[in-house]
């Protein structure tokens, strides 16, 4: 090569050379913002706004550029608006994701472009067994893994009759599934109600049915405004009193917050299970829920703790590669080990790429301000993998 030509390579190379270094990180984010729906999304955005603030919006020694899209509460949006983030604005991680049905529509769209896919919410089994993907990992949990823990906690408190209700989608089978797989006792009805943008807010005729069917306790999953709904029927049907309530992604801060100002008093006392609590006493989570009401007014809910959790999830990919986006085999290694300060605490993954985490009881109580919120009660299971990981063949 003559001289000329090798200054000219050269002269090349160190033009090309800031371009390289200013290249940001992209990361796109896929929720609800809009319908009746929208407020588990904002809170998911407000999570990982509150993650990005506390890195400085840096990862891997670059800036971090963060695209939220709305999947509008549908599958084919979700997927749509998957397709764009990847193919226009060629993200380098997908995230977001509160429902099971959006997600299994647009896990395609990252996964065959080499894309990394994080859930920040869903957890359909399919995902975490045999459509495992070694670009695919959860920041949250596998949907059987948190009613199961309600199982558990249904035969401490010696119930032998339970009725179930849950919407008619795929968390909503995965929930009834979980239930039935730990609880000891007799499922003496089972409703599986209609969801999507007409779903069924009024649950009279399911409750009459539960009574008459003598269950002890009644178990419902029920996010986002189907759960305020639920809880105040259940009140105005006189069953606090004769049933016990046990909840899965129903009572939340955002549903509190709404329960509290109807003066719903029948949903304190009441308990559900999760990996995490606002009051859950690790240095990451104090600081994350700390900062999150100050900047908001309000309790985070999981939603936002594990949408902090998946930016500080990617963040560990991205600095274990110092910011080298063409090195997925390191990213992916990086994200495996889990290393960073989760609101958690600490927790690993399974071949599946979902957490092996501790699932705790929670109670509905009063904090010294007045306000209701979700505390910590104790832990019901350690160390928890999900069932399907076992048809996993990563």
């Amino acid at each position: 090569m003559n001289k000329s030509l090798i200054g000219l390579v050269s002269a090349v190379a160190l033009l090309a050379t800031p371009a390289v270094a200013a290249e940001k990180i992209k990361i796109g984010f896929v929720t609800t913002i809009t319908t009746p729906a929208g407020a588990m999304g904002r809170d998911m955005v407000d999570g990982a706004k509150i993650a990005l603030s506390h890195i400085n919006g840096q990862m891997g020694g670059k800036e971090v550029e963060f695209i939220v899209e709305d999947d509008g509460f549908k599958p084919e949006i979700g997927k749509q608006k998957s397709d764009k983030l990847v193919k226009q604005d060629k993200v380098h991680f997908i995230t977001g994701f509160i429902w099971s049905h959006v997600l299994l529509a647009s896990r395609k769209s990252a996964l065959a472009n080499d894309t990394f896919m994080i859930s920040a919410n869903a957890g359909p089994s399919p995902v975490a067994g045999k459509l495992c993907h070694k670009n695919f990992f959860s920041s949250s949990w596998q949907n059987d893994q948190n009613p199961m823990a309600t199982g558990e906690v249904m035969n401490k408190d010696g119930i032998k009759k339970a009725y179930i209700m849950a919407p008619n989608y795929a968390a909503g089978k995965n929930m009834v599934a979980g239930v039935e797989r730990t609880f000891k006792g007799e499922v003496v009805g089972k409703d599986m109600t209609k969801w999507g943008k007409d779903m069924q807010l009024d649950f009279s005729a399911e409750l009459a049915k539960a009574k008459a069917a003598g269950a002890q306790a009644i178990v419902v999953f029920y996010p986002g405004p189907a759960g305020p709904a639920f809880i105040k029927q259940f009140q105005q049907a006189g069953l606090a009193g004769s049933m016990k309530l046990y909840t899965m992604f129903t009572v939340d801060a955002l549903a509190l917050a709404r329960l509290q100002k109807a003066n719903l008093s029948g949903v304190l006392g009441s308990y559900n299970t999760m990996f995490w609590a606002p009051d859950l006493d690790n240095a990451t989570n104090k600081k994350f829920v700390a900062d999150f009401k100050a900047k908001t007014g309000r309790y985070p809910t999981h939603y936002a703790a594990q949408s902090y959790d998946a930016i500080m999830l990617i963040k560990s990919g991205a600095d274990a590669v110092n910011g080298d986006m063409s090195n997925k085999d390191g990213i992916r290694a990086g994200m495996k080990k889990a290393n960073f300060a989760s609101v958690r605490g600490k927790f690993r993954y399974g071949n599946n790429h979902f957490p092996i985490q501790d699932f705790h009881l929670r109670q509905v109580k009063k904090d010294a301000n007045g306000d209701w919120f979700v505390s910590y009660v104790s832990t019901v299971t350690k160390d928890h993998q999900d069932t399907y990981a076992s048809k996993c063949k990563m």
